[in-house]
């Protein structure tokens, strides 16, 4: 009996195999290579937060299944922290839904808003799982590109405007932007919620990076601007601000009846997860503020590192305003093709980076255009800096 021929993959879904930071992962480990491509820290966040999650072990907390919702504490933990950072009033029983991980967050959101057929506006290039989410929801992406400016990769608001069709249904926002490490103006948010409102738009919005943004940039919830609060779905995490990636605790916040809409596919995804370290994100969270400063001003040391090393080693440098991302072109190397070029570099320096092609519907439109992780060790940063000098 032969097999069928059939595909074994949803067709939604076919464009999707194993991601680039798989595959890059796994060369840094064949080669010996400083990983410089996938996005987690090389150590751990604070101690006692970490001793927050073995004390919950301990006590028998979070051991079995937490709320659906996720726990009171880290419920009120996280209205707490929109409220003293940014005047954000929510009620932690109706308007906070603990995820695993911002990834979650973002699939349950889209899967919750997006009906087949909907046109989903995000601005490109994105993290790959907005592509994944959309397309598993049945909608239509509609890249808005981040484009090179004096420096930065900034935002065309006319391009937006003209992106939004009667089908459009949701609009998909990062900032701190990741991969770009652009961060979001007032004049360019309040363009944003000025659209969202006049075409009656949802819009999701990736904060993970709210607590890294470097050179005087500030990090501004779209949810604040007139008109967002009642219409916009924020994500926030854990894993970038306490560097604790491996936990998944992610989190949204918005008006009840949106929260319901992405708890009721959340339920079915993983319906809950981290019951334990839950308990240690609530304490988290209410760190003082000099912790977040401290966090802040230790990336932007190793951002300066490494952006350092990359031009003299001859790439042309994107320094970023938010994230712990670099984007850089390597066309001045003499290069053009990102994805080769990435390939080849753990041979040739020791250093794995990755193609930001691939966060680009427009795979041309990326291919000069590469990402290296500057959350590592200034050490290892310094050491990878001068292998790629030498190269």
């Amino acid at each position: 009996m032969t097999s069928s021929a059939r595909p074994h993959l949803n067709r939604r879904l076919a464009e999707f195999g194993t991601t680039i930071f798989a595959e890059m992962s796994a060369l840094a480990v064949a080669t010996g290579a400083i990983n410089l491509g996938q996005g987690f820290p090389d150590t751990d966040g604070p101690e006692e937060i970490r001793e927050a999650a073995v004390r919950a072990l301990r006590d028998g907390r979070g051991n079995q299944y937490p709320p659906g919702p996720g726990i009171p504490e880290l419920r009120t933990a996280i209205t707490a922290h929109q409220q003293r950072r940014y005047g954000l009033s929510y009620d932690p029983d109706t308007e906070v839904l603990v995820t695993a991980g911002a990834t979650e967050a973002i699939a349950a959101s889209l899967l919750a808003l997006v009906e087949p057929g909907d046109e989903v506006v995000a601005l490109e290039p994105y993290y790959d799982s907005y592509a994944a989410s959309i397309a598993m929801a049945g909608g239509t992406r509609v890249p808005v590109t981040l484009r090179p400016h004096e420096g930065s990769f900034r935002l065309d608001l006319d391009e937006l405007r003209a992106a939004v069709t009667d089908r459009t249904r949701l609009l998909l926002v990062n900032t701190p932007h990741n991969p770009t490490g652009t961060v979001l103006t007032r004049a360019e948010l309040a363009a944003i919620a000025e659209l969202a409102v006049e075409r009656d738009l949802l819009v999701v919005t990736d904060e993970v990076y709210e607590h890294l943004v470097f050179d005087g940039a500030g990090h501004l919830p779209l949810a604040t601007f007139p008109g967002m609060r009642e219409r916009t779905v924020s994500i926030g995490s854990a894993g970038k601000t306490f560097s604790f990636t491996g936990w998944k605790v992610g989190w949204v916040t918005a008006a009840p009846a949106l929260v319901s809409a992405v708890r009721a596919v959340k339920q079915f995804l993983t319906y809950v997860a981290s019951g334990p370290f839950q308990y240690a994100v609530a304490e988290a969270l209410a760190l003082p503020d000099s912790y977040f400063e401290e966090f802040r001003s230790g990336m932007l040391a190793r951002r300066d590192i490494l952006a350092e090393g990359l031009t003299a080693a001859g790439f042309e440098v994107f320094r970023p305003a938010g994230t712990y991302f670099i984007t850089t072109d390597i066309r001045p190397l003499g290069e053009k093709d990102g994805f080769a070029f990435c390939r080849a570099l753990p041979e040739r320096a020791g250093v794995v980076a990755i193609p930001n092609a691939v966060f680009y519907d427009d795979r041309e439109a990326g291919a000069p255009f590469v990402r290296f992780a500057f959350c590592k060790r200034e050490e290892v940063l310094q050491e990878a800096a001068e292998r790629l000098r030498r190269m």
